[in-house]
């Protein structure tokens, strides 16, 4: 299972820099899903993993109280005052590497190179978008029993029943919410914008 992950993590972090090279140099300053970060700040959050060791991470982090996030950030943001080209090329370069963070495992980057590449590409109304085999590995790992926390907050998916309308797929119990697998994916992941695209009585649930 872990072999595949990685194999899938290596084909998308490629595709993503393909997809990265496209951009014209302004679309590079535009906002993504992510609140407060452009798409260099994006790119720059795409390698840190395999330029940051754990250890530097943890050190980092206790700056900022252990705070995951705004540790993260940091990083995104030092990272990102590379030039576009540099960061494209680190992660050609780095796109085997085979990453098992703490907690999350191997389906973290995995998941991180289905859900960023379209925080990048929904604002830009562009049609990059990971392989329906991803999103539905995805989805079945978020509605599974060990799903980590970072990924996606316990309760969140309460009285609620997902319902795939491009895939035979559906889980949970109550109000409906259907919608494709990457518009469900976004969603349950806190990506508000992905809610116009699903409708039934849950929408709303989820919203709130």
């Amino acid at each position: 299972m872990n072999d595949d992950l990685y194999a899938r993590t290596t084909r998308n972090r490629l595709e993503i820099a393909d997809f990265l090279e496209s951009l014209p140099p302004g679309q590079w300053t535009a906002e993504t899903l992510c609140k407060g970060w452009t798409v260099r700040h994006m790119a720059g959050h795409f390698v840190q993993p395999m330029l940051i060791s754990f250890g530097r991470f943890f050190l980092t982090s206790i700056r900022y109280r252990g705070n995951t996030a705004a540790t993260a950030d940091h990083f995104a943001r030092t990272l990102a005052n590379r030039a576009p080209t540099d960061l494209i090329s680190l992660l050609r370069q780095h796109a085997l590497d085979r990453l098992d963070p703490p907690r999350v495992g191997p389906i973290g980057p995995f998941a991180e190179t289905c859900i960023h590449l379209r925080d990048i590409a929904r604002p830009l109304n562009l049609e990059a978008d990971a392989r329906q085999e991803d999103w539905l590995t995805l989805l079945r790992y978020l509605t599974g029993d060990r799903v980590a926390p970072a990924l996606l907050p316990a309760g969140r998916l309460d009285g609620l029943r997902l319902v795939a309308t491009d895939a035979d797929w559906q889980h949970g119990n109550g109000a409906a919410i259907n919608g494709t697998m990457e518009a469900l994916t976004m969603a349950i992941t806190g990506r508000q914008a992905a809610l116009h695209d699903l409708e039934g009585p849950g929408v709303e649930t989820l919203r709130d």
